[in-house]
């Protein structure tokens, strides 16, 4: 039976590496090890509290201003040179990245978890407006769902990106009302008749985006939301519907009163919102989607019934508060795998990582050291974030950071039955199994000029030295056994340790040969002989199947 009663006692290493994997980006032994000596509830609170950025934010600075950041987001000049608007993406992009791989927290998962759940594009407006939506996606990502709702209906890139800037009394545009219900909320269910679905109907849409008449985007960002410190869209008041919205059964026949002043416009906003959320259908697809998102793609009527319906509850009793339904999920027996007695589980090793997890999780895993952004500000931002990383391990593997193709997001996500499967097709299936060769040579290794540096190298003969990955790398045994351990998700049986171990490492020679070359080099200093078999032992590791696991 799928259950939510909390895990008691200490983590241990195995439970602390899966918690630390479906959470952050940054995975690394160092912060295994922390994890592996606290109880579930020192874990997950740690997890869920959202880290303070690393680096200061990304500014629009006119030609020949310093390369350093600026401590503040400056809000952009009215004639900023459109001509540069591509590098400054690439800086967004490479801030954003470099975030996500520097959080020890739940923060940047989440981020993404929200941009995937109401999704736009860096395209649809510029390089700033997008960044404004990603600091919306930080300000709301562990709130109040509702609040997070109700800023992105004046996000000026969520505006331009579904038409509500053209959504006025005299011309309604209905696209951000249909994916407010159908993928911000509620979801639509399956149809019963003509314009009528399982939550909501054809005449609800209609009604709702009379509710969101009269919002415009501000291009030059001169509105600031009071309570977010954002740039949003501004309301206007003359484009807006003032008469009354009223709605069907579905939503017991709601009548939402008309505003007849800018503050009246906020009134409507709060009471739409108040009004879908309190339909327990609305917690239940958010939960769904939470579940999809961080546990496993396969709901069936126990995990429904079970784990689904009482996170609902949580999510309703604590008035859409995230974080109360995070930390009952995160803590249960059922999110470990522990609420069955079947060997074979779904959930540890349950999904396929994104090229995102994929990418920063082994970046980190490793301990790359990342191009200094004030002291090589293009090996930074260029070269490795957007040339390496956003191309090359995620682009060419079906990931398009921030520049998802449809408005529903990434197919991985909600795509059934495949779901993350998805991430794996003959277009996106060698840039995967390309990511050690990249990490090791420091090349582009695919696509245009493959032998161009990424600007980061994984030498891994000191690293096995000096990262404590084990206590004496001389013992081949031990060393393939803890690199197992600690980089796959679910422990091998004996037959499939015998493969890394004997075939791949020792290449079918004497254990005794690798412990000399080990000894040689710790002498000599010299790394050739022990290069060779460490290179292929974490290429093949790293191709494994349960690699691209997590």
């Amino acid at each position: 039976m799928a259950s939510l009663a909390p895990y008691q006692g200490t983590l241990g290493e195995r439970r602390a590496a899966h918690l630390l994997r479906r959470t952050s980006y940054r995975y690394n032994r160092q912060h295994l090890q922390q994890l592996t000596t606290m109880t579930v509830d020192q874990a997950v609170n740690e997890l869920l509290a959202l880290q303070p950025l690393t680096m200061e934010q990304p500014v629009y600075d006119p030609p020949g201003t310093p390369t350093v950041e600026q401590q503040i987001w400056l809000i952009p000049p009215t004639n900023f040179d459109t001509a540069l608007e591509f590098a400054y993406r690439q800086r967004v992009l490479g801030w954003w990245l470099n975030e996500a791989l520097e959080d020890s927290g739940i923060g940047h998962r989440m981020m993404f978890f929200f941009h995937q759940y109401m999704a736009t594009n860096i395209l649809t407006y510029n390089h700033a407006t997008f960044f404004d939506y990603l600091r919306l996606l930080r300000w709301g990502c562990l709130g109040n769902l509702k609040k997070l709702m109700t800023k992105m209906v004046a996000d000026n890139t969520m505006l331009l990106y579904l038409n509500g800037h053209q959504n006025s009394k005299n011309s309604p545009n209905e696209n951000f009302a249909r994916e407010f219900f159908e993928l911000f909320t509620i979801g639509k269910g399956p149809q019963i008749g003509p314009g009528d679905y399982t939550h909501y109907t054809e005449d609800d849409i209609v009604q709702a985006a009379r509710v969101f008449t009269g919002w415009r985007t501000i291009g030059n960002r001169s509105t600031v939301d009071p309570e977010t410190n954002i740039p949003r869209g501004n309301a206007v008041l003359s484009r807006h519907d003032t008469g009354s919205k009223t709605f069907t059964s579905k939503f017991q026949n709601t009548v939402i009163t008309g505003g007849t002043t800018v503050t009246g416009m906020y009134t409507e906003l709060d009471a739409i919102i108040n009004m879908v959320y309190a339909q327990p259908e609305t917690a239940r697809n958010f939960v769904r989607r939470v579940y999809r998102y961080f546990v496993h793609s396969n709901i069936t009527q126990e995990i429904e019934q079970d784990i689904i319906q009482p996170l609902a509850d949580t999510l309703l009793a604590n008035n859409y508060e995230i974080v109360p339904m995070l930390r009952k999920l995160f803590k249960s027996q059922h999110f470990f795998d522990m609420d069955d007695s079947t060997n074979a589980d779904e959930i540890i090793g349950g999904l396929i990582r994104s090229p995102l997890e994929l990418a920063l999780q082994s970046i980190t895993f490793f301990d790359i050291v990342i191009p200094d952004p004030y002291t090589d500000n293009k090996k930074h931002y260029e070269t490795f974030y957007y040339s390496g990383v956003y191309e090359r391990m995620l682009g060419l593997a079906n990931l398009s950071l921030f520049y998802p193709p449809d408005v529903a997001g990434y197919s991985a996500y909600y795509q059934a039955p495949d779901f993350s499967r998805h991430w794996f097709s003959s277009t996106s299936i060698i840039s995967r199994y390309k990511l050690p060769q990249m990490l090791l040579t420091g090349k582009r290794v695919v696509g245009s000029s493959p032998n161009s540096s990424i600007g980061i190298k994984l030498d891994i003969v000191p690293w096995v030295r000096n990262g404590g990955i084990t206590p004496d790398p001389s013992n081949p045994y031990e060393l393939v056994k803890d690199l197992l351990r600690i980089m796959l998700p679910v422990q091998v049986d004996t037959d499939r340790f015998n493969y890394f171990y004997e075939t791949i490492f020792l290449d079918g020679l004497p254990a005794s040969d690798w412990t000399y070359e080990w000894e040689n080099y710790l002498a000599s200093n010299n790394q050739t002989e022990v290069k060779i078999p460490l290179e292929r032992l974490i290429n093949y590791i790293m191709f494994s199947p349960e690699y691209q696991t997590f």
